[in-house]
C-alpha cells in the first residue's frame, strides 16, 4: 500500500482515533489475518460469524503492526493505535456496499473499499490514462485462470499485483487493490458476483480500465434465478468502464458480445469466431489436453503452445492476450508468454503423474455445467483409460436436476470408460442414473473417502483420472489420497 498515516485512514473512512497520535505511519501491508501481519502494516480487525478479528489484535501487534483498523475499541487503556470506523451508513457517501452486506463487519469492509479506492486513485492518472493500469475480469468460468494468465504476460512490463486464488469478494478485491504501491504497473482484478449489484460495487472500489467479460453461463444460476439475470449482473463490468476504456468481449458467447451495446468504451472481442479482433485459429489439442493454435491479432500472428491442460484455456488465454495488447506488449512476446504460463491456483486442472503412470488431472475447486462439460472433453481428449470422479454442481436452484442429467450423458457421449459419483443427494444420484442408462460402467459411493477406495482399486499404468465438483464436496481430498496416497478422510 501507499504509505500513510493513522490520521489519513481515519480522515479517509470517516474513523476516530484511539490510543493514536495519529502520526503512526503505514508503511507495509493492509491484512485481515493476524498470522500475515508485518512490520508496518495495518490489521484489519473483521467481525465474522465465527471468528472476531478483534480477539486478535494483540497478536497483531505483536508482530508489528503499525496500528489497527477496528469497528470497536480493543483496549479501553488505549494503548493500541486504532482508528474505529462508524456502521457502514456513515463511512463514505461516495462507496455503498452491495445491498445484501450487513452485520458487524459491514463498517470495517466498508472503511476498507474506501482506502483501497483511495490508493487506486493515486495510482492512475484519469487525465493521460497513464499510471496504474486497472484489469477486471468476470463470468460464469475461467475468471480465476484468466485473471492468472493475464498477470503473467503482465509481469513482462513490469511490476503486477493480482489477487491469489480466487480472492474476489468485498473483502478480497479491496484486500488485493491495497497491495499495490507506487511501483505496481499492473492491478489485475477477478470480480464475483453473489446477486445484482455486487459487481458494480467491486468496480467502485477499482475503476478498470480494462474490463474482460468472457462468458455467462449456468454458475450461480440458484441465486440469480436465471441466465438473463446472471448476463444483467457480469455486464455491469462494462457499465462501469470510462469511454476511455476498453471492454474485452468473449466473442464466442452471443450474449457477452452483444453487450458491446451496453458501454461507451472501446470494444475488443476476443475467441475462435472469425470476427474476432483477437482470435485461435487452427486449435489442435495433444494427447495431455495441451492446446497448440494461432494466435491473430490486428497487430500480427504467432504460433501458440500452451502449458496448461484443457481447451478450455485457449479461451481464457485469448481474453489475456487482447488485455496484453491493450497494455503495450507485442504478439511475439505475448505468444511465447503464454507457452510459459503455470498454473497459479490450486486445483484448476492441475495434472500430476505418478511413478506407475497413472495421471490424476484435478480440477476439484469448483464446477457448473460448462465447466464440468469442458474437462470432461479434456479428459477425452488425452490418451489412456479414463475414469471421471465427479461430484455435485452447486448453486443450480431448480435446474440442478436436470443439469446433473444431463452431465451424465454427457458422459457417455465422451466416452469415459469408468464413472464414480460422489455424494448422497437427489442430483447426483440423476447424474449416477442417466449414465448407467447410456451404458457408463458407473458407481455410486457417499463420500471423498469412498471414492478413492474405489478409484484406487481400479487404476492402472496409463490410465487418466478426472476429479471435478463444486468446491463444498471436498473432492481434492480424492486427488491427494491418489497423488500422495494419503489426505482422505
Amino acid at each position: 500500500m501507499i504509505d500513510l498515516t493513522l490520521a489519513d485512514v481515519a480522515r479517509l473512512t470517516g474513523g476516530r482515533l484511539h490510543g493514536a497520535t495519529g502520526d503512526e505511519r503505514v508503511t507495509g501491508t493492509v491484512e485481515f489475518d493476524s498470522r500475515a501481519v508485518a512490520p508496518g502494516g495495518l490489521f484489519v480487525a473483521l467481525p465474522g460469524e465465527r471468528v472476531d478479528g478483534h480477539d486478535f489484535v494483540a497478536a497483531a501487534m505483536a508482530s508489528g503492526a503499525a496500528g489497527v483498523l477496528a469497528a470497536r475499541e480493543v483496549d479501553a487503556e488505549g494503548g493500541i493505535p486504532t482508528v474505529i470506523v462508524p456502521p457502514v451508513q456513515a463511512v463514505s457517501s461516495s462507496y455503498v456496499l452491495a445491498a445484501d452486506t450487513e452485520g458487524a463487519g459491514a463498517g470495517v469492509l466498508a472503511a476498507l473499499a474506501v482506502l483501497a479506492r483511495h490508493v487506486v486513485d493515486t495510482l492512475v492518472d484519469p487525465v493521460a490514462g497513464s499510471g496504474l493500469l486497472v484489469v477486471g475480469i468476470t463470468g460464469s468460468s475461467g475468471k480465476t485462470s484468466t485473471k492468472d494468465l493475464t498477470a503473467h504476460l503482465l509481469e513482462g512490463l513490469g511490476e503486477t499485483v493480482a489477487p491469489p486464488g480466487s480472492f474476489n469478494n468485498e473483502l478480497g478485491h479491496p484486500w488485493t487493490a491495497l497491495r499495490a504501491t507506487r511501483t505496481t504497473r499492473h492491478l489485475v482484478l477477478e470480480l464475483s458476483a453473489r446477486g445484482p449489484g455486487h459487481v458494480a460495487a467491486l468496480c467502485r472500489v477499482a475503476p478498470p480500465r480494462v474490463g474482460v467479460v468472457l462468458n455467462v453461463g449456468s454458475a450461480h444460476l440458484g441465486e440469480f434465478g436465471s441466465r438473463e439475470a446472471i448476463a444483467q449482473a457480469k455486464g455491469e463490468l462494462v457499465e462501469a468502464l470510462a469511454a476511455t476504456a476498453v471492454a474485452a468481449l468473449g466473442a464466442d458467447d452471443p450474449v457477452v458480445a452483444a453487450m458491446a451495446q451496453r458501454t461507451d468504451a472501446r470494444v475488443v472481442h476476443a475467441g475462435r469466431a472469425p470476427e474476432a479482433q483477437v482470435r485461435a485459429a487452427d486449435v489442435v489439442l495433444d494427447d495431455a489436453g495441451r492446446a497448440t493454435f494461432r494466435l491473430v491479432t490486428p497487430a500480427g500472428e504467432a504460433p501458440v503452445t500452451l502449458g496448461l491442460h484443457g481447451a478450455h484455456h485457449v479461451d481464457n488465454a485469448l481474453a489475456a492476450a487482447a488485455v496484453a495488447l491493450e497494455a503495450g506488449l507485442d504478439v511475439a512476446t505475448i505468444a511465447a508468454r503464454l507457452g510459459t504460463a503455470a498454473p497459479r491456483s490450486r486445483w484448476r486442472m492441475e495434472l500430476t503423474e505418478r511413478a506407475d503412470g497413472v495421471r490424476v488431472l484435478n480440477d476439484a475447486y469448483n464446477a457448473n455445467p460448462e465447466s464440468m462439460r469442458a474437462a470432461l472433453a479434456t479428459l477425452g481428449a488425452m490418451g489412456g483409460r479414463h475414469t471421471a470422479v465427479l461430484g455435485v454442481m452447486a448453486e443450480l436452484g431448480d435446474d440442478a436436476a436436470a443439469a446433473h442429467t444431463e452431465i451424465g450423458r454427457e458422459v457417455a457421449r465422451t466416452g469415459v470408460d469408468r464413472l464414480v459419483v460422489v455424494g448422497d443427494d437427489d442430483a447426483v444420484a440423476r447424474l449416477h442414473e442417466a449414465a448407467a442408462q447410456a451404458g457408463v460402467d458407473a458407481q455410486l459411493v457417499p463420500d471423498a473417502a469412498a471414492a478413492a477406495v474405489a478409484v484406487a482399486e481400479g487404476v492402472g499404468p496409463g490410465d487418466v483420472v478426472l476429479i471435478k465438483a463444486s468446491r463444498a464436496a471436498g473432492l481434492e481430498r480424492v486427488a491427494e489420497t491418489l497423488v500422495h496416497g494419503g489426505g482422505a478422510r
